[in-house]
């Protein structure tokens, strides 16, 4: 019998994890409502130790595809078909942002100490994630609502929406370039950071899907990192930009 097999859930650990990722995210919000300097455009210059963008996406992303996975593989319990549903959508996920997106990605290099708080929260979220879906949800009890219909698609809207986005943005510099350019295509009509927006919406979405604390505290704490971020790039676009377009919005089409 393995160590997954005999795991109850732990239900004050899971609320201890939740709050603590909600708060984290709050307090990011709080410091950096003003300014964004940790990584990319809006970096200071600094002597941090510096890594490349596609190995550090890569290591970062990597704990929140491999626990809640290695967590499933090490258990022989037998899982609902909804449980199965929402893990591998979660995996999908972070899979598409390490194997894929990281090798793709042409961003600047990042802080060595980024990537390790990056770190840090995704190995978090990961077992958040995984060990609420395998030993704590009893999603037969509230499937039939249509949360889990209705998050799911949600979840698979925004993740097109991210992923569009981000090929719009790589499309706009040729191999070697560094210069920024007006993004063009999709919401970008609508909005200056419609793969912020998209990865938003897949959070939530798969809160309602799931309908836990775990999966909002999560959607929170990334609203909080990238919804700032994505408010900055509208202001950075308009500084640089003097015929950047006046209808864009930052986040929200038609709103914020």
């Amino acid at each position: 019998m393995t160590i997954a097999d005999r795991m109850h859930c732990y239900k004050d650990l899971l609320n201890f994890l939740s709050l603590g990722m909600f708060l984290a995210g709050i307090l990011h919000l709080y410091h950096h409502r003003k300014i964004q300097k940790c990584y990319g455009r809006h970096m200071a210059s600094t002597n941090t130790k510096m890594l490349p963008a596609r190995l550090t996406w890569f290591i970062q992303e990597l704990p929140a595809f491999l626990v809640p996975l290695l967590l499933m593989l090490t258990s022989h319990k037998p899982y609902s078909l909804g449980k199965m549903l929402l893990l591998g959508t979660f995996c999908l996920h972070y899979f598409h942002r390490t194997f894929i997106y990281s090798l793709l990605v042409r961003g600047q290099p990042y802080p060595l100490s980024v990537m390790l708080g990056a770190v840090i929260s995704c190995s978090v979220n990961g077992f958040l994630q995984g060990h609420y879906l395998l030993h704590c949800a009893k999603i037969e009890e509230w499937k039939t609502f249509g949360c889990l219909r209705i998050g799911l698609f949600l979840f698979y809207i925004g993740m097109a929406i991210n992923i569009h986005s981000d090929m719009c943005l790589r499309k706009l510099r040729e191999k070697g370039e560094v210069n920024y350019k007006v993004p063009k295509g999709g919401l970008f009509e609508y909005i200056s950071a419609p793969n912020y927006f998209g990865e938003i919406l897949e959070w939530f979405g798969y809160a309602i899907a799931t309908w836990s604390i775990p999966s909002l505290s999560f959607a929170v704490f990334a609203t909080c990192f990238i919804g700032p971020r994505a408010i900055h790039h509208h202001r950075f676009y308009k500084r640089t930009f003097k015929h950047y377009p006046k209808s864009r919005k930052a986040l929200i089409p038609f709103f914020l």
